[in-house]
């Protein structure tokens, strides 16, 4: 079994395409990478500070890496963006004197106010010391903060209209009870039973040599919201990106990643406790782990403790890792959790 972070193709799954998305219910995302580049580059082209010392114009970006999006869930937005920029600046002392620097910026994303960037401002290595570079530190820094916190608010306010669409009835109150989740009517998003019918009960299993592990992760959110992400098959489907199925009830199935994962229900106990049968595709036939996840409200947040028994042996760490990545780090991402 290939290793769970290098690229196995069995969990490398497609990006679904949305449809009518009723009462803002399913998840939406809309790529602003493109734009955010060029804005980016934009504004900071547009910097120029001027003091007793001389005048710092900002010249060209060298470095211009990472990715912008805007997605909706449940009527909510969410941000995110991440990026590393360099750029070279220009500065000319008042007796006419030329200077050539370097400002960089390593984590302008949706985890950081503007007030905590981190900017770096220094002379290029054949440049002699000269007052400007204060004058850049001094004046210049406050103008890429303030430029960078532009980007945002731009980003926020003309790439959100439409992301929310109009509901048919005006609002409503979404459904909490795991009963009234279940009958939410179906998109062309969801999976119909003839395109991915759910799978035949599981077997008895069979005796191989077995591992056990435990992991603890904390989420930003509810219990019964935390509950929701792992057994309603719309939240599947968007954390793992591809189709599944998903009969949240007691000695219900489920499938997901492309048939990669798949298993049965053995014990729900709304917001507290889900126990299962899983297995990996790749496993001994007819073998299947136990795996339980218990929530415990902490208030602001939720510790989740995750025990899995009788995973083959020799298959733990890749296990362990295939869990902390494609379910606890995917549903932090996607969810914002």
């Amino acid at each position: 079994m290939a290793k769970w972070g290098e690229g196995d193709p069995r969990w490398i799954v497609e990006e679904r395409a949305d449809a009518t998305n009723v009462n803002n219910w399913h998840w939406t995302e809309r790529d602003v990478s493109s734009w955010s580049s060029e804005r980016l580059r934009q504004l900071l082209l547009s910097i120029r500070v001027e003091g007793p010392e001389g005048v710092c114009q900002l010249t060209d970006v060298n470095k211009l890496d990472g990715e912008a999006s805007i997605n909706n869930r449940k009527g909510k937005l969410f941000f995110f963006y991440e990026w590393q920029l360099k750029a070279g600046w220009l500065g000319t002392s008042c007796s006419g004197l030329k200077y050539r620097g370097t400002v960089e910026v390593s984590n302008l994303s949706d985890e950081n106010d503007e007030d905590d960037l981190d900017i770096s401002v220094c002379l290029c290595k054949d440049q002699p010391n000269t007052p400007l570079l204060d004058l850049m530190k001094r004046t210049g820094v406050p103008e890429m903060r303030r430029v960078l916190g532009k980007y945002v608010q731009q980003l926020k306010s003309e790439f959100s209209q439409g992301m929310i669409l109009p509901t048919t009835d005006g609002p409503k109150q979404l459904p909490t009870d795991l009963s009234q989740k279940n009958q939410i009517k179906t998109s062309k998003t969801q999976i119909s039973p003839t395109h991915c019918p759910s799978p035949a009960p599981c077997p008895t299993g069979i005796h191989i040599p077995t591992c056990s592990f435990t992991l603890k992760e904390t989420f930003q959110t509810s219990p019964d919201e935390l509950y929701r992400t792992f057994v309603n098959q719309e939240f599947v489907e968007v954390f793992t990106r591809s189709r599944a199925v998903v009969d949240s009830r007691r000695g219900g199935r489920f499938q997901m990643l492309d048939g990669s994962i798949s298993g049965e229900f053995t014990q729900l106990v709304p917001d507290q406790r889900i126990q299962m049968r899983w297995r990996f595709r790749t496993w001994p036939s007819e073998h299947y782990a136990t795996v339980s996840l218990d929530l415990k409200d902490q208030g602001d947040e939720t510790e989740l403790k995750m025990e899995c028994h009788g995973v083959p042996a020799g298959e733990e760490e890749s296990t362990r890792e295939g869990w902390t990545r494609f379910y606890f780090q995917a549903i932090k991402q996607m969810f914002g959790y």
